[in-house]
């Protein structure tokens, strides 16, 4: 039982540092990366698809981002995706070719992007100790049930708070990396 309920917060806890970080990578940093791309739809063939699966993204240069559509009536609507989405790009079709050149990042957008990862940085603690919260009361109902002794119960309790630091400290790690990738000019 117990090593279900640890195992359970392990994986949890992995997901909701991943879930951190998918949300973390698309944020603009200054430097051309195709992820962040990542959560473009375009609206074509009749519905709504994620970009990558319309066309290919790469980034030739540190500042430029390449779009080549897969089909190229669907540039226009690449181009108005990337426009109005928050990233606040501008894209240029040249030809089947679209390129978006990424700018870079002014004092005040650094501080509004701050502030964003710092915001996502902190539900993903919140996710984590919501996490932690509920394997304790699972074992605190094991202990309440004499399933466990109360001895077997403070060593879990001990693995639970380990597994939780564990994930806020790489959460943390997440936020400085993308702080230090804002911050660089």
């Amino acid at each position: 039982m117990i090593n279900e309920i640890i195992t359970d917060q392990r994986d949890r806890a992995k997901k909701s540092v991943e879930s951190t970080a998918r949300e973390m990578v698309v944020i603009r940093t200054g430097k051309a990366s195709p992820v962040l791309l990542d959560n473009i739809r375009v609206e074509c063939w009749g519905g709504s698809h994620p970009l990558k699966q319309v066309a290919g993204i790469s980034a030739p240069e540190p500042r430029m981002l390449v779009i080549q559509p897969f089909d190229p009536s669907t540039s226009e609507a690449i181009v108005k995706a990337i426009e109005t989405s928050d990233l606040a790009l501008r894209a240029n079709a040249d030809g089947p070719i679209i390129r978006i050149p990424v700018p870079k990042l002014s004092e005040e957008r650094r501080v509004e992007l701050i502030k964003q990862i710092k915001k996502i940085a902190e539900s993903g603690r919140t996710a984590i100790r919501n996490i932690r919260r509920s394997g304790n009361d699972s074992l605190h109902s094991a202990r309440k049930d004499s399933e466990i002794t109360e001895d077997e119960e403070r060593k879990a309790l001990d693995r639970i708070q380990k597994i939780a630091d564990e994930a806020v400290s790489e959460i943390d790690r997440l936020l400085k990396t993308k702080e230090a990738d804002i911050l660089e000019v």
